[in-house]
């Protein structure tokens, strides 16, 4: 599938730059959520339907971050995934995070502190220069929430010249950022933003060899699910899927169509493209270029900026103090245009 073949996929709407808080979504998931629910009216809902989306979503995801299916979980939520990780720490573990990060990455640590289990925090740019000897887990977005940054490569490098784990959210990454999943201990993606999923799709890659505790184990996580639907022996799977969570069914119904686009296009042409209208947006409003998908204003308390930017169309989202602009497969040079438009010269300050 080429770049033209994937925008097509969508139904643009002018102005709608935020995909950091939430995809449209592709046509192909529409039509197959509302045969979903008129089925499910009819009295005619099969659960095998649901469990071959579930299946081809987990082998469509598996391939957009270059993993195979056995390497891969499906659930509802990221915090749900990382809370999973932070339960398996021993008591009294150290994990090194970002300062400001989203605090699904970072709540789930935060929870154990009665286990003895500490969180120091550094800023982003520190990341792989804070990794020591007694950190026993790193935890961060690949691509902050606030503003877009892009986390090094070296952080990796880092954890593991100190036999630190890597935990990475890649739910801001995941469909505009090519991402190896394979190149980290966990990660977790909520597929609903620039994946284009429902909400309530959510997936966790494990390395093999990373001994996770699967605490929210139920009958999704059976060796053979529909034999372990009643006690009381428990046989869960071998591989990730024994991390299963049930799944909302209609949520994957709608997510499969979407995510097995995304697994035969191009991440590097959707990347460049992405990055391309940001950085024409960059442009516009007289800034450098940068690396990222995402763009972060400053506002003021009253958000004046977001007021302004909505008043010419601008669906954008208020973070952290500031204005985030997403730019995604659905936008154009229209929408770079007008969001320049919208933005005043008195705002113009370099971040």
């Amino acid at each position: 599938m080429d770049l033209g073949q994937l925008r097509a996929a969508f139904s643009p709407v002018p102005g709608y730059l935020d995909a950091a808080t939430c995809g449209l979504p592709a046509r192909a998931t529409v039509a197959a959520m509302r045969e979903g629910l008129e089925t499910w009216q009819a009295g005619k809902a099969d659960l095998a339907v649901y469990d071959a989306a579930v299946a081809a979503s987990r082998a469509a995801y598996g391939r957009i971050v270059g993993v195979g299916p056995e390497s891969v979980a499906i659930a509802a939520q990221a915090s749900a995934l990382v809370g999973l990780v932070a339960a398996s720490l021993p008591d009294g573990a150290e994990v090194l995070a970002v300062d400001g990060d989203f605090t699904s990455v970072t709540y789930p640590f935060e929870a154990q502190a009665d286990r003895g289990v500490t969180v120091r925090y550094v800023p982003l740019d520190r990341l792989a220069d804070e990794v020591r000897p007694t950190t026993d887990v790193v935890a961060y977005s690949l691509v902050q929430s606030r503003d877009g940054q892009v986390a090094s490569s070296a952080v990796q490098a880092a954890a593991a010249a100190h036999g630190a784990r890597t935990v990475c959210d890649v739910t801001q990454a995941a469909g505009w950022l090519p991402v190896d999943a394979g190149g980290f201990d966990v990660t977790v993606c909520a597929a609903y933003k620039w994946l284009s999923a429902p909400r309530g799709t959510a997936f966790l890659t494990v390395r093999p060899g990373i001994d996770l505790r699967p605490v929210g184990a139920g009958w999704y996580a059976g060796a053979d699910v529909w034999s372990s639907v009643y006690g009381p022996a428990m046989r869960l799977a071998d591989d990730a899927r024994r991390f299963d969570v049930s799944p909302a069914w209609l949520c994957w119904v709608g997510a499969a169509p979407v995510l097995e686009a995304f697994a035969v296009a191009d991440l590097d042409t959707v990347r460049a493209y992405d990055v391309g209208l940001a950085n024409a947006f960059r442009a516009g409003i007289g800034w450098e270029p940068s690396n990222s998908a995402v763009v972060r204003l400053p506002d003021d308390s009253a958000g004046t900026l977001r007021t302004r930017l909505t008043e010419h169309g601008c669906r954008v989202a208020g973070r952290g103090g500031g204005v985030r602009i997403a730019f995604h497969l659905w936008n154009d040079a229209d929408d770079v245009d007008r969001a320049v438009g919208a933005v005043p010269e008195a705002n113009l300050r370099v971040p």
